[in-house]
């Protein structure tokens, strides 16, 4: 996310222009190839695409920001509201940076629950919200402080425990599969804001906690001991501007990130060199998350900055590949 994403979702009530259902895309390079978008949202109606997690039969589950909301994408492009988060009694003019509120990071565990991260600047609403199978309200199980802005969140199933970038705080947070109080599990310097935001996109990979750096423009991995507080982190890639969300191709550390603001999806090999694979003359519209299943690889674009299509694509990933 960006700084003037306020004036964005402002902005982004403009009209669209009319768009077919499956758009073909034009830069798209190895190890990724056929990239579409498969899926175009209302911006007017605050559809602004934070964050993808992957179910089944080729859907997809996202986060829009600016509406509060939980949906479910299918393989085919349709959009479907699951849940809708409380508005906050000011319409969470508190937020910290953005004076908005908005759900940010996502997750989902094997019993087909999930769960969003939701920042209003307020202590009766911001933390960790779950949302059970066939249920249309989600719950609070862990409060966040109001002064922070969750934005990552990644489950461990090894540990029953999510974890959480605080993006203001410059923390990582965990909490129980359960829900109850939340642990500053991570205030390394390598967290800190730079003048926006912090902490990012954060992921469980081979034992170790890697969480990326907005303003520093970083990929960071740190230990995942027994223990309730992380280690020193190891920095694995740099140079990185405005990256936000990434996922592993699983090729060894391999991975996909997006940076919003560049307007690029680039890939970051093991060593940390990165090359960009998407661009805006493939319909990225500041992309802001990415999911891997498979051969599948998912980008939404939170529109944030362009204030032009808020959508998903999606795109072929060569696991055979260099």
């Amino acid at each position: 996310m960006q700084k003037i994403i306020k004036q964005a979702v402002v902005a982004a009530g403009i009209s669209l222009v009319a768009l077919s259902s499956v758009t073909p895309a034009g830069a798209v390079s190895a190890p990724l190839s056929e990239s579409r978008i498969v899926s175009h949202f209302d911006a007017a109606q605050g559809q602004l695409p934070e964050n993808v997690v992957t179910g089944r039969h080729g859907s997809v589950y996202v986060t829009f920001a600016a509406a509060r909301q939980v949906a479910r994408v299918d393989r085919n492009g349709t959009t479907q509201i699951l849940a809708t988060l409380p508005a906050p009694a000011d319409g969470g003019a508190g937020t910290p940076v953005l004076g908005f509120a908005l759900t940010t990071g996502l997750a989902r565990t094997d019993d087909g629950s999930l769960y969003v991260l939701y920042a209003t600047g307020t202590s009766e609403l911001t933390g960790l919200w779950r949302l059970k199978p066939g249920q249309d309200k989600a719950e609070r199980i862990a409060a966040l402080p109001a002064d922070g802005l969750p934005n990552g969140l990644a489950y461990d199933s090894r540990t029953h425990a999510f974890y959480i970038t605080d993006s203001v705080l410059g923390t990582v947070w965990s909490v129980p599969l359960k829900g109850g109080k939340a642990t500053a599990w991570s205030t390394a310097p390598e967290l800190a804001a730079g003048g926006f935001l912090g902490a990012n996109g954060i992921r469980v990979h081979q034992g170790a906690l890697w969480v990326t750096n907005l303003d520093q423009g970083t990929v960071l991995s740190f230990p995942l001991h027994s223990g309730h507080h992380g280690g020193a982190p190891t920095i694995r890639a740099t140079g990185l501007e405005g990256i936000d969300d990434f996922a592993f191709t699983g090729r060894g550390n391999e991975l996909i990130a997006t940076l919003n603001g560049p307007n690029k999806v680039v890939r970051v090999t093991s060593g940390g060199a990165s090359s960009t694979v998407l661009n805006a003359s493939d319909g990225l519209q500041n992309p802001s998350s990415v999911a891997v299943d498979g051969h599948n690889v998912y980008v939404t674009n939170s529109a944030y900055l362009t204030a032009t299509d808020p959508n998903l694509l999606r795109a072929k990933l060569d696991r055979l590949g260099r």
